[in-house]
């Protein structure tokens, strides 16, 4: 797991997580993961990427559809966790603080 600062772009968390990624087949993602390189790593490692592609490209890479909707359990799991004000504000500047902000979040969810 990667807890970054808020203001850091997707490509450079993408460059620190790759290799730490366990086997899959597929990984998906939002379009902010949309570039050659990622992809081509992915490729590289035996992963099916399955991000959408961005506007500016000007030749979409195709993707599958079904598997993407998959990616809203995880959103929803976000927008839980954002429902508590000190996780949603980033309220925490220590990094081992809001780490434990976020378990016990969690866990009070799974809970109830």
């Amino acid at each position: 797991m990667l807890l970054s600062e808020g203001q850091m772009s997707d490509h450079k968390g993408a460059r620190i997580v790759l290799n730490a990624l366990p086997k899959a087949n597929y990984l998906i993602a939002d379009k902010g993961y949309d570039s050659t390189w990622v992809r081509e790593e992915l490729l590289a490692r035996g992963i099916e990427p399955c991000i959408p592609s961005s506007k500016s490209r000007k030749k979409p890479y195709v993707y599958d559809k079904a598997l993407y909707r998959r990616r809203h359990k995880v959103e929803n799991l976000f927008a839980k966790l954002k429902d508590w004000r000190r996780i949603a504000t980033r309220y925490d500047l220590c990094a081992h603080t809001f780490f434990s902000a976020i378990c016990i979040a969690a866990s009070v969810i799974f809970w109830l």
